[in-house]
């Protein structure tokens, strides 16, 4: 269960390690991805479809549909239901190989031939192609980053995006401070917290959004569309 609110975060020593063996106890399966919250799956996707596609038809933002990237992507959930439908390519990142292989084989099967990439690798590591995405998709997937980390892969992503290129956060926010899970091996921030990071790594935000419709006692999630500064 997740600890009381702290007003800094120290990650352990096996924080990465941590986070592996937990999901690689977690099913393969829509209701893995969503910790048996199946219910969530419907108001997450409708709203994050309304999110990109205002920003899409945002004419200062000029906003390419040609390319996107799924970073946390597990078996492609968020791939299939939001990010295919309104862009032709869609890469997936994901550390998880069982999860990978899933959306390779199962999931993502019909749809395979428009996601060139699947990368093997948690966001700590990863380095987006040079200028290939319009959008960076980031779910629920942040948390498992120390500070340090986040800011580093976010600079790394300004790398990643074509001229108007963007970078979606969603994620789930904490009153205030930081909320520790040690189970997952996973922290909750405030906005507060997540708006100096986007700041600090040279980002503003351009749009943000509450998510609407999930079950009471869960965290507040939210949305941000950020860009490079």
């Amino acid at each position: 269960m997740p600890d009381l609110r702290n007003a800094s975060f120290k990650p352990t020593p096996t924080w990465y390690e941590d986070a592996d063996t937990y999901w690689k106890a977690v099913p393969s399966s829509i209701g893995g991805m969503l910790g048996g919250l199946d219910q969530v799956h419907t108001p997450d996707i409708r709203d994050s479809r309304a999110f990109l596609t205002k920003l899409q038809s945002n004419p200062t933002l000029s906003l390419s549909t040609k390319y996107a990237c799924d970073c946390g992507a597990g078996i492609g959930r968020v791939t299939k239901n939001l990010l295919l439908p309104l862009f032709d390519s869609v890469d997936l990142v994901e550390q998880n190989p069982d999860f990978l292989r899933e959306a390779r084989t199962s999931y993502l099967k019909q749809e395979v031939q428009r996601v060139p990439d699947m990368f093997a690798t948690g966001l700590q590591l990863f380095t987006p192609p040079l200028g290939r995405y319009d959008v960076i998709w980031c779910q629920w997937v942040l948390s498992h980053l120390t500070d340090d980390d986040m800011l580093a892969f976010l600079r790394r992503c300004r790398q990643g995006l074509t001229t108007n290129g963007l970078i979606c956060v969603k994620e789930n926010v904490a009153m205030e401070g930081y909320v520790v899970d040690s189970d997952d091996s996973s922290v909750t921030r405030s906005p507060m917290i997540f708006e100096r990071l986007f700041t600090n790594a040279g980002f503003k935000v351009v749009d943000k959004q509450t998510q609407t419709d999930f079950p009471h006692g869960l965290f507040e999630v939210c949305m941000w569309a950020i860009v490079p500064v």
